[in-house]
C-alpha cells in the first residue's frame, strides 16, 4: 500500500491518502511511455513548413548568359538550387505528423508515469484548490507555502476558470483536468499536485 501526503492550501499536512498497490506499475510500461511521449510531441506539430522546388520558383527558361566566352561558370536557368533565391533541394513540404495509439497503451503509459512519481515521493494531494480571483499572485503564494519549485503540475477534477487564468503567467506551472492529463505532462514537471476530487477521477481513469 502506497501513501500520499495530504496537505491544505496553508501548507500544513492533514493526513495521508492510501493508494491501492494494484494501480502502481513499475515493472513494465517503458516502451508505452516512450511511444506516448513521441506521439504527443508529434501531434503538436502543425506540419505547415513548405519550401519551393526549382520547378516552383518563378522565372523563365532563358539562360542567364551565353554558354561560353564570358569567363563565368555555365548556368542554364535562374531557378537553380545553387543560386540565392533558387529552389530548395529536399526541403520540407506540408505533411501530417499525427500518430494514433491504442487506448491500452496510453493508459499503461499514464499508470507507469504516475507510478514513478508516487514511488519517488513527488506527488502530494491538496484537500481543495480554489481561487477567489484569477490572480497569479494567489497561486504563487500557495506554491510557496507548499514549497513547490522546479515545475508543478496541478491535476483537478474540473478546470476552474480562476485557477486556469492564474496559472497562465507561471512558466513552471500547469493546470489540467484528471480526464485530460497524459504521460508527457506527468513526466515534464518535477512535482505533481492532485486535488482530492481530482485523485478520485484519476483513479477511475487508471483503473480503466
Amino acid at each position: 500500500m502506497y501513501s500520499i501526503p495530504i496537505h491544505s492550501v496553508s501548507g500544513a499536512k492533514s493526513g495521508e491518502y492510501r493508494l491501492d498497490e494494484a494501480l502502481i506499475v513499475l515493472d513494465k510500461g517503458d516502451q508505452a511511455v516512450h511511444e506516448t511521449v513521441v506521439a504527443y510531441l508529434a501531434n503538436q506539430r502543425r506540419g505547415t513548413a513548405s519550401t519551393l522546388t526549382k520547378g516552383e520558383v518563378a522565372g523563365s527558361n532563358r539562360k542567364p548568359w551565353r554558354q561560353k566566352g564570358t569567363g563565368r561558370a555555365r548556368a542554364g536557368y535562374r531557378q537553380s538550387p545553387v543560386w540565392r533565391g533558387g529552389g530548395v533541394v529536399f526541403g520540407p513540404k506540408p505533411r501530417n505528423y499525427r500518430r494514433e495509439l491504442p487506448r491500452k497503451v496510453k493508459r499503461l503509459a499514464l499508470r507507469r508515469a504516475f507510478s514513478e512519481r508516487v514511488a519517488s515521493g513527488e506527488v502530494i494531494i491538496l484537500e481543495e484548490l480554489h481561487l477567489q480571483q484569477p490572480r497569479t499572485r494567489l497561486l504563487s503564494q500557495i506554491m510557496k507555502k507548499l514549497s513547490l519549485t522546479g515545475g508543478v503540475l496541478f491535476v483537478v477534477d474540473k478546470l476552474d476558470r480562476n485557477l486556469f487564468l492564474a496559472s497562465r503567467n507561471l512558466p513552471d506551472a500547469e493546470v489540467v483536468q484528471a480526464s485530460d492529463v497524459n504521460a508527457y505532462q506527468m513526466l515534464r514537471y518535477r512535482r505533481v499536485v492532485v486535488t482530492s476530487r481530482g485523485m478520485q477521477a484519476l483513479e477511475e481513469r487508471l483503473v480503466g
